[in-house]
């Protein structure tokens, strides 16, 4: 890729975010679009715009920046608030790397002429990006004390990290805290999980087991149990049923919507019965899922009984009538061997994943072993294709390898946007297709929470593209252009590998480029949920509750999106260094990412579940681990430029660990548990224990027929062969 190649990406790129600021401005303004573009509003029943009828097109870009970090956890919760302490810590790490690398670097390398003295040593004409490379590292000649000043700024960045990380662990540390210590009653904080209970005694329940248990240890807080069902059957019948009450409603949507005054009766809606309703009987609409309706909800209270008298688990949720009682037992270890009284906090009741409740302590360690060697042969075999996508998609290589593209590709304006475009593409595509295979992994552990098994697959996710995009890409892209001369002389391997690295920090340029600018334009001026909403609206959608599924935006999703952040910081800070010029390319993103992310998180999206700030020392490893991978390249880079000092650098990846380990020991704990000092804040009233107790009763198994007393009556007649509560 040449100067004007890359130029090309840079222009179509800014091109494209310009124009999709202008139709965000634009269609944010019309009143039918306002589901779309400030749905967390909405939901909230605020003003989508504030009330403002004169409102200007950049009016976010102001609210965005004036906006505190109060205004973010009212409108998105403290999670949301967590990840902008991330976009705002790597921030301000890139430009205070800025300041020094930009104008120290830059000079020093474009003075020099390492790249031209390599090209004579080797009698070859290397495949580089050499306008660019000219700026970097790669243009250093060998043994030259020009290094001193790249090892000297590989300490700076190094340093600006570890201060800005530890004020950023402070900071969320402080926001856990006070929202934990908040007045407001939660109902996860009145609760534990207890799972690998051992069998029931003779002559008790499981009720009585599980009661007796922890009436004995917390005699004056304990409120009551609730024992895990396996509720697949339950699930089933209720899904199915909801299902048809939701066909219901849009059946009777459509026939009042058919009632006109020529036509007062209207038409009843009917549809057959057969595949996908277009074979079959034909039926009445409203009858058809009335009878339905019917015969399902006696099926379902049976069920119901049936899965509370006899598909009881070993595991259970056991309340306390104060947080601080909740909280200490949540910590405290209950058995003498760990495989018996698990004990760890419960989270929101919408995030609890049932099934993985009751699995047992020795399954839940094959399965995360096996899942780990999952994860690890997938690494190792998707290099191959990654490797293969970075090396073919270069013209070159197509030219190469399909000749019969050469004609198209030669065409000089479809040449530069191909050359510009095409890798970063298809490298983006490539990834689009594993999060939900990870998520998918992580669940199967056994992991007993959304929210947790969220971060795990994010952490997957995230080791998954650094090593293969960043490592995969760049050590393919350095050997596949050298492996030629490199067979024809072995002794040519380092110096081409000095002169060759460099250059795969072109691409890392405009794949950063690429996502801040069409990604984030895509983000903003959201186009693809703006067209499906209104196609949905149009063809699918039959009363309000359709209208309001359809333009319903999801989360940030963390699971995804903080990896991909954490792979930019990580290209951007690996070669910080080695191509200074990427350090402003990082800069753009994150501050781009925030001003954009901000307006999302004030008024698109709306959070799923919440976990007060538990995704941060996840990202702080993230962080360490990038670090490391830094300094290391660092080291190895000065090894291949045959820097006799390069041995000074060896102190910073133990500095690096031991900074870890000091964070890990003063923050984790307050993260991983919930601290009693948080926990004993007064309340500003009592709680009221039997709604904290239901709000956790999965939907499937609570009763609409029976009212409240009569359905514990219900219950506690089950009571002596093992109840549900």
């Amino acid at each position: 890729m040449d100067l004007s190649s890359f130029l090309t990406s840079l222009g179509t790129s800014f091109v494209i975010f310009l124009i999709l600021m202008l139709v965000f401005a634009w269609l944010s303004s019309k009143p039918g679009n306002h589901v779309v573009y400030y749905p967390n509003r909405i939901l909230k029943g605020l003003d989508p715009t504030g009330g403002s009828r004169t409102r200007s097109p950049f009016a976010w870009i102001q609210e965005a920046l004036s906006s505190s970090e109060q205004d973010v956890i009212s409108m998105s919760g403290v999670d949301t608030a967590v990840y902008f302490v991330f976009l705002a810590t790597v921030l301000g790490i890139f430009v205070l790397s800025a300041v020094v690398l930009l104008p120290v670097l830059i000079p020093i390398a474009v003075t020099d002429d390492g790249i031209k003295n390599a090209k004579m040593i080797n009698n070859q004409t290397v495949q580089t990006f050499s306008e660019l490379d000219n700026l970097s590292m790669g243009n250093i000649n060998l043994r030259s004390n020009r290094l001193w000043a790249f090892l000297l700024a590989t300490y700076w960045v190094s340093f600006v990290a570890y201060y800005l990380t530890w004020k950023a662990y402070n900071h969320v540390s402080a926001l856990r805290a006070e929202a934990l210590m908040s007045p407001e009653i939660k109902a996860e904080q009145f609760a534990i999980i207890v799972r690998d209970i051992p069998p029931v005694p003779e002559g008790q329940t499981r009720k009585e087991q599980i009661d007796s248990f922890f009436r004995k240890l917390y005699p004056d807080a304990f409120y009551r149990s609730m024992i895990v069902t396996d509720n697949k059957e339950v699930n089933k019948l209720w899904e199915e049923l909801e299902g048809y009450k939701k066909k219901l409603d849009r059946s009777v949507a459509v026939f009042a919507a058919s009632k006109t005054e020529a036509k007062p009766e209207g038409v009843r809606p009917a549809h057959k019965t057969g595949f996908l309703g277009l074979v079959g009987k034909k039926v009445d609409s409203i009858e058809f899922y009335s009878e339905k309706i019917n015969e399902l909800v006696p099926k379902l209270e049976s069920e119901q009984k049936a899965t509370l008298r006899e598909k009881q688990k070993n595991a259970a949720l056991v309340f306390f009538n104060n947080r601080a009682t909740a909280a200490s037992a949540a910590q405290n270890l209950h058995a003498q061997i760990v495989d018996k009284w698990t004990v760890l906090a419960a989270p929101e009741p919408g995030q609890l994943i049932w099934a993985n409740l009751y699995i047992d302590f020795i399954h839940r360690q094959v399965r995360q072993y096996i899942v780990y060697v999952i994860v690890a042969l997938m690494i190792l075999f998707y290099t191959i294709p990654i490797a293969a996508v970075s090396a073919i998609t270069t013209l070159n290589n197509l030219k190469k390898w399909l000749p019969f593209l050469k004609p198209v590709v030669n065409i000089g304006a479809l040449k530069s946007i191909l050359e510009a475009f095409l890798p970063q593409l298809a490298l983006i595509i490539f990834l689009a297709m594993l999060p939900k295979l990870l998520l998918f992994l992580s669940k199967s552990e056994g992991i007993p929470s959304v929210g947790h098994a969220v971060r795990a697959a994010s952490g997957k996710y995230f080791y998954f593209t650094v090593l293969n995009v960043f490592i995969g890409v760049t050590l393919s892209g350095a050997l596949f252009e050298t492996l030629e001369t490199i067979q024809k002389n072995p002794n040519s391997l380092v110096p081409l590998l000095a002169s060759s690295l460099p250059g795969s920090a072109t691409f890392f340029l405009t794949y950063v480029a690429l996502k801040f600018f069409v990604g984030y334009g895509l983000e903003l001026s959201r186009i693809v949920p703006l067209i499906i909403f209104h196609l949905k609206k149009k063809f699918l959608c039959k009363c309000e509750a359709d209208v309001k599924d359809a333009w319903t935006p999801g989360d940030l999703g963390y699971g995804t999106r903080i990896p991909g952040d954490l792979l930019i910081f990580t290209l951007v800070l690996c070669y910080s260094v080695i191509t200074p010029l990427i350090v402003p390319f990082g800069v753009i993103y994150f501050g781009l990412g925030w001003l954009i992310l901000r307006n999302q998180a004030l008024k698109v999206y709306v959070p799923s579940y919440e976990t007060y700030g538990r995704i941060w020392p996840h990202i702080f490893n993230r962080i360490i681990a990038s670090l490391l991978l830094y300094q290391l390249t660092m080291f190895g880079f000065f090894g291949v430029k045959k820097f006799f000092y390069a041995p000074i650098l060896i102190p910073l990846p133990i500095i690096s660990l031991i900074f870890a380990f000091l964070c890990h020991n003063k923050f984790y704990r307050a993260f991983a548990d919930t601290a009693l000092e948080v926990a004993r804040y007064e309340l500003k009233e009592a709680p009221n224990m039997e709604q904290v107790f239901r709000s956790f009763v999965p939907p499937s198994l609570s009763s609409e027929k029976v009212d409240d007393d009569q359905f514990e009556d219900a219950r506690s007649q089950v009571s002596r062969s093992g109840s549900f509560v």
